[in-house]
């Protein structure tokens, strides 16, 4: 087996992955379909896994329960379920350390011991990382998948910013390295979904299993390791947003004015390609 902190060992002579990942990620079935998909490429996952409610809308979390956010979320999980499936038991080769949302950063690094001198680094729907941790993490290239294409879309939620906006065609995600700060950090590729008619929470869901394949697929080639990364341009940033900018009254506005799946499809058909970097479209 290869150093750790080495990208040189891929793969054993009978075909299993000898790298291991860790990643820290959330509890949603988003989050443990990026689990498995690690762990099928890897020899072993270290997940640390920062739990919040899976009833977003309906119990108070990091979003207000009320009528029109249940409404709303009941949207999200019923399309997340579609594309991804319920909750589910991680795989064998997993080994998981389940946190409450926001407490990573009280966590000695002791606590994270063997997981910190994992091959490669993943972040995904974890909470924003500060401290010795970050800069380990920085230190290490760690990657993170930002759901929305920066730079246009930071912060939080953007790919329903993208679609509030009615720009269906900058929802998708952007593969990027740690950075100290927010969804800052130099950018190794953008990944998008399929061009099709398609319900617009669906279509949020499909964009992140294609970063889930992209990642997986630059990892597992080891390309991952050579991509030059890409500064963001901050000017060309269009909203960056903030949880609080997420109120009953938006969602309820949106919900009466979602795109429909044809003006989607016909939007994704027309993406202007000169806006992202290394794309990969749909898995």
């Amino acid at each position: 087996m290869a150093a750790r902190g080495s990208l040189e060992c891929h793969a054993s002579p009978g075909g299993g992955s000898c790298m291991i990942i860790t990643v820290f990620t959330g509890n949603h079935p988003r989050h443990t379909a990026l689990i498995a998909s690690l762990a099928s490429v890897a020899e072993s996952v270290y997940a640390v896994v920062e739990c919040s409610t899976l009833f977003p809308g309906k119990v108070a979390d990091t979003f207000r329960r009320s009528e029109v956010m249940e409404q709303y979320f009941n949207r999200v999980i019923a399309a997340e379920h579609q594309v991804f499936g319920r909750s589910r038991f991680l795989p064998d080769n997993v080994r998981s350390l389940p946190l409450k949302a926001g407490d990573l950063n009280e966590l000695g690094m002791d606590v994270l011991n063997d997981s910190l001198q994992a091959d490669i680094f993943v972040i995904f729907g974890a909470s924003y990382i500060k401290g010795p941790l970050v800069e380990h993490l920085v230190s290490r290239r760690a990657c993170n998948i930002h759901m929305g294409i920066s730079p246009y879309y930071r912060g939080s939620s953007c790919n329903f910013w993208a679609l509030y906006d009615r720009r269906p065609d900058l929802v998708g995600a952007t593969i990027h390295l740690l950075s100290k700060g927010l969804d800052s950090g130099p950018m190794l590729c953008h990944a998008l979904p399929a061009a099709e008619p398609v319900d617009p929470f669906v279509l949020g869901m499909k964009a992140v299993r294609a970063a889930h394949a992209a990642l997986v697929d630059l990892i597992s080639s080891g390309e991952i390791a050579d991509l030059e990364p890409v500064i963001q341009d901050k000017t060309s940033q269009i909203r960056y947003t903030r949880n609080a900018d997420f109120t009953d009254a938006v969602a309820e506005e949106y919900l009466l004015n979602a795109p429909e799946p044809d003006e989607i499809h016909r939007a994704l058909m027309v993406r202007d390609p000169s806006l992202f970097l290394r794309c990969r479209v749909g898995y």
